[in-house]
């Protein structure tokens, strides 16, 4: 029996496009997911923080994941389940489940500074599911930090079979290498790609290939293929836009880069408001030297 991780290579934690009255435009999703995957990627996370999944009804959340499962096939498309409620998140990991998807990703409790016991209890309650969980680690945003000794434990304990790492440590891959050599390590940060695909990161759960797919998914397969020549050219090329994805304004930023390449990135819900001018210019600025240089 072949052991199935559909979380490697290059998942793209998808951008929703919304109507410019903040409706969700479903068919354009549709074709976004099938378009990531024909230009390279190789399957996609919705109602991840990049999909404004807090922000979704729980109808509109269950049809996003049913859509991109439609368009693209279950065994490409690996739902967020965060919620802030371990009932709430299994729940979601069911439907997901129920939906034909063959994995999920899972933050730690993020309603409050959850300690281990509460983290431990919350991996072990979604993974009753039944699908294979990724966690996300993002300390940044929950303020729950899941340490390689953390990791080690919920595989240890067969809840959790990788991790999205966000915290920006390139350091950690190492330590979990060491404590938990079977835990997948999936890039988390699009602009910490080259060195964690040399520390032997399996996968990435992607923000700017939204925008630019080809040059993205061309970028990782040179990182973890060890062509560093290549991969370091396409990496300086693309760096001025991958920092955008460890900003707060990381949605707003990629979705501007879709608009200017021709896609679809359109408006964000509320809370979230428009980029300041100068932070436009800036996104704008390194996307057309992008695409001059060939990554659109």
């Amino acid at each position: 029996m072949t052991d199935h991780r559909p979380w490697r290579g290059v998942l793209v934690a998808t951008a929703l496009p919304l109507n410019d009255d903040l409706s969700v435009n479903y068919d354009r999703y549709a074709e976004h997911c099938a378009w990531l995957v024909g230009n390279g990627c190789d399957g996609v996370v919705p109602n991840g923080s990049l999909g404004e999944y807090q922000v979704l009804t729980p109808e509109e959340r269950a049809r996003v994941v049913e859509t991109a499962v439609a368009a693209i096939g279950g065994q490409r498309v690996m739902p967020g389940v965060a919620a802030y409620g371990s009932a709430e998140s299994r729940r979601w990991a069911e439907q997901a489940g129920e939906a034909g998807c063959e994995a999920v990703m899972l933050l730690p409790p993020n309603a409050y500074r959850a300690d281990e016991r509460s983290v431990l209890a919350h991996y072990a309650e979604v993974a009753k599911a039944g699908l294979p969980v990724v966690a996300y680690n993002n300390p940044i945003d929950t303020k729950v930090d899941l340490v390689p000794e953390l990791l080690a434990r919920l595989h240890g304990e067969g809840h959790i079979r990788g991790v999205k790492e966000f915290s920006g440590d390139v350091r950690r891959a190492y330590r979990i290498a060491e404590l938990a050599p079977e835990l997948d390590l999936l890039i988390g940060a699009d602009d910490v790609l080259l060195e964690l695909a040399v520390a032997g990161a399996k996968g990435w759960v992607a923000g700017y290939p939204n925008a630019l797919p080809q040059a993205s998914a061309e970028l990782y397969h040179a990182a973890v293929d060890g062509e560093l020549d290549t991969a370091r050219g396409l990496y300086r090329q693309l760096h001025p836009l991958l920092r955008w994805d460890s900003r707060v304004e990381f949605v707003q930023a990629i979705k501007l880069s879709m608009d200017l390449v021709g896609r679809h990135g359109g408006p964000c819900r509320p809370p979230r408001v428009p980029l300041l001018p100068e932070q436009e210019a800036a996104v704008r600025a390194a996307t057309e030297k992008a695409v001059a240089a060939g990554s659109a």
